[in-house]
């Protein structure tokens, strides 16, 4: 009788051979081995900035003195706050920042320059969109050094007794939506957009793929159904699964985190309703791509980390260079996390969510259309 030999290289090398076969025929699974680790280099390295400069800012000028106009350019100057817009009351004001139109309002109240001439310490209010304390903090902490440095020019001659220890300027700042930095007020109502992303995206991926690789797709295919009624009747049962993890998300952030919940929860789960129904055209796009199982698990993998990182759950979306904030805008979690936290934490009505929600929406119907377009009718 013949030993085969402990290790015979002929046999080494046709596994090898193999493999390398294999892997050139799965080209999605070797893609992914490639575009996910490039992916993640191009966000970290690029994209994801902890310290986040040129934050929009609203300016409230009520005065037109020169003194007002210099702090104002030293404001900007520090390279954290990009002045792109001018509001004519506080009203204005308080409604850009609860949109999100812009980070900061910067209020230089009427007779600014006089009362500092006189020597009476006039009041700088800086209002400031505080629902993620990370991306403000840094831009609030230059804001002292800022104005110490600003009226230095100025403050000369007769003016130069002002130029002292004590600042000639009150700098007052009013963190709003979340005084108190809390970190689990911006990532708890954050989580409901991440976990409905995963998971929805996920399990649908998975629906037409587990139906062709258990052979019950031939039942489907003989029915006299159309794309349309397959994939909405599949996406109906989840919709419940995802209103199911609302609830509890709900839940917890109130009784176990106390976040607080100052806008309408019937408008959330409006607007919950939408981006369910985004992830589940996903998911349901993909299981229409993929040939298994596996595959469609890598893709939804593929949509889930850059929706992640590119949505601001993790790092604020600002500090991102624009390149990355415009792909950032294509995922709908992105406007889902904007919505979520500012009905929650700002009380937004739905004037103040509809832009956001209509991208969503879009997002939705293209999503939607692709899927039904791609869904097979035969099993070839």
């Amino acid at each position: 009788m013949t030993h085969r030999r402990a290790f015979s290289p002929a046999r080494f090398w046709a596994i090898v051979v193999k493999e390398f076969v294999q892997m050139r025929r799965d080209r999605l699974t070797f893609g992914m081995m490639i575009g996910i680790p490039m992916i993640q280099l191009i966000l970290f390295g690029f994209a994801i900035n902890s310290d986040p400069k040129r934050l929009p800012a609203a300016v409230l000028l009520a005065d037109n003195g020169p003194q007002g106009r210099t702090v104002l350019h030293a404001i900007q100057n520090s390279g954290y706050f990009d002045l792109v817009r001018q509001v004519q009351t506080e009203a204005e004001g308080h409604d850009v920042l609860a949109r999100g139109e812009v980070q900061f309002v910067i209020n230089i109240p009427q007779n600014f320059t006089r009362d500092l001439v006189r020597g009476d310490r006039p009041v700088i209010l800086v209002e400031a969109d505080a629902t993620d304390p990370a991306a403000t903090s840094n831009a609030l902490g230059s804001l002292q050094t800022a104005l110490r440095t600003a009226l230095q020019h100025d403050l000369t001659g007769p003016l130069a007794f002002l130029s002292p220890e004590n600042p000639p300027v009150d700098l007052r700042i009013h963190p709003r939506y979340n005084p108190e930095a809390v970190t689990q007020y911006n990532i708890v109502p954050g989580l409901m957009g991440v976990v409905l992303t995963m998971t929805m995206v996920v399990i649908t991926g998975l629906a037409i793929t587990r139906e062709r690789e258990r052979g019950t797709m031939e039942n489907l295919l003989s029915m006299p159904t159309r794309p349309l009624e397959v994939m909405i009747g599949k996406i109906i049962p989840y919709i419940l699964v995802g209103y199911v993890q609302v609830a509890l998300i709900l839940i917890a952030a109130r009784f176990l985190f106390h976040v607080p919940m100052l806008g309408s929860l019937p408008l959330l789960l409006v607007v919950a309703l939408v981006f369910i129904a985004a992830n589940l055209a996903v998911g349901l796009t993909f299981s229409t791509v993929a040939k298994n199982q596996l595959q469609a698990m890598q893709m939804s993998f593929f949509f889930f980390l850059p929706s992640l990182l590119l949505s601001g759950f993790m790092f604020p979306f600002r500090g991102m260079p624009q390149w990355a904030q415009v792909l950032g805008e294509i995922f709908p979690l992105t406007h889902f996390l904007r919505i979520v936290r500012g009905i929650l934490l700002k009380g937004n009505g739905i004037e103040d969510v509809m832009l956001q929600l209509w991208q969503i929406a879009l997002f939705t119907a293209v999503a939607l259309t692709i899927g039904v377009k791609r869904y097979r009718q035969t099993l070839d």
